[in-house]
């Protein structure tokens, strides 16, 4: 894993991914990667989603794997579902806590320390269940009773928290995206717009991002249910695929279409701070967990884009193709302390590739030994960027 590529030193800025191992289990074989996500407890531990982006009515099941990355040659958790798997996320301190939304509007938790393979919680007979995939699920700060609760998008259109409450989960709607323009004002109710991404905000936990599919980002209050705070108009009408909060910053947010457009913004205005053309649509898109200015995006022709703004405002330090044609890259994920990347395709494979130094610089000190970022630091360092913009 610590392996280093001394040819860095020749690139100028530009880097390069080094690949690693391979993840792949047969019988995952016909399913799409949906979702990635990290332990950020057991760093060296993830989480796989499988399943189908078929809808609404293709739906083979799917499965939920877990691997480390020092044992890449089977899986060492697995969960069969009989919905596909389509969003995942493992608590942040409970650590054998997993949110997952399935492709029939169910959600529920699995837990890794059950010998047991099925869900301690599940939404199959709750009222509050969503009449469409579920597209994200986010764990939130426990109630002031000191229960566990996660947030839900869905197809439907609903945003939606859960609580854990003994042997049941509790529901509460939070919104409900509006219709889409076209549809007429008899079936609004019926057909919503379908809400595909949602994050909170790292340091207002009460704020959050909503991605839709008709291209438009919604900025939400969880205190207010009757109306959106602000939204932008993000990605001329096609999907957007993921939204995310920049994690040392409060107020810039990332976004992806399949328009071909990565965009970074700031909440107080409405047009983007930045924006790049990828040449083809993509899919994902994650801020790295140890620079403000690093973000990575997958993209349909089998690409890995790296940028890094304080190094280069107007394109990327490294573009590699990291999946065959025959596989289209879906989902992207930065370890939360190695350098160290993950990419799902829609084959059902992940690949682990290590990012070479000029992709993770960080600040040295006068004997050359890289120092720790600060947050304040990497805050300074992205509203620079922004001052230039505005």
């Amino acid at each position: 894993m610590y392996f280093e590529d001394p040819a860095d030193e020749f690139r100028g800025e530009k880097g390069t991914l080094l690949p690693l191992w391979n993840f792949q289990y047969d019988k995952a074989k016909g399913l799409s990667v949906t979702a990635l996500c990290w332990s950020t407890e057991f760093n060296d531990l993830f989480a796989v989603g499988l399943g189908s982006y078929g809808y609404p009515h293709e739906d083979p099941g799917g499965m939920l794997l877990f691997y480390t990355v020092n044992m890449h040659t089977f899986p060492e958790f697995i969960f069969e579902t009989d919905s596909g798997v389509m969003c995942v996320d493992i608590h942040k301190s409970q650590g054998h806590l997993v949110a997952v939304g399935f492709h029939d509007g169910c959600v529920a938790v699995y837990s890794l320390l059950r010998k047991k393979k099925k869900p301690i919680y599940n939404s199959r007979a709750s009222s509050g269940k969503h009449r469409g995939p579920v597209m994200q699920v986010t764990w939130q700060q426990d109630d002031l009773d000191s229960n566990h609760n996660f947030f839900s998008v869905s197809a439907d259109g609903r945003v939606v928290s859960w609580t854990l409450r003994e042997n049941e989960l509790v529901f509460k709607d939070i919104i409900k995206l509006p219709a889409m323009d076209k549809v007429p004002d008899d079936l609004k109710d019926e057909i919503p717009t379908p809400g595909i991404s949602l994050d909170f905000n790292k340091k207002y936990e009460f704020l959050y991002l909503l991605a839709s599919q008709s291209g438009t980002i919604y900025k939400g209050s969880i205190h207010t249910s009757s109306t959106f705070l602000d939204t932008y108009d993000a990605h001329f009408l096609m999907s957007v695929m993921c939204v995310r909060w920049n994690p040392f910053h409060s107020r810039v947010f990332i976004s992806c279409g399949m328009d071909w457009m990565v965009k970074i913004w700031n909440e107080k205005m409405n047009s983007p701070v930045f924006t790049f053309d990828l040449r083809a649509g993509v899919t994902d898109v994650a801020w790295a967990p140890y620079s403000s200015t690093v973000f990575a995006a997958v993209t349909t022709d089998g690409k890995v884009h790296v940028f890094d703004l304080s190094v280069n405002k107007y394109e990327a330090l490294c573009q590699q193709i990291v999946v065959s044609k025959k596989k289209t890259p879906v989902k992207i994920e930065f370890n939360p302390v190695h350098p160290i990347i993950i990419v799902g395709d829609d084959r059902g494979h992940v690949i682990s590739l290590k990012l070479s130094p000029n992709l993770r610089k960080k600040p040295k000190d006068k004997n050359g030994q890289e120092l720790p970022n600060k947050p304040e630091e990497e805050m300074a360092k992205i509203e620079q960027l922004l001052s230039l913009r505005r």
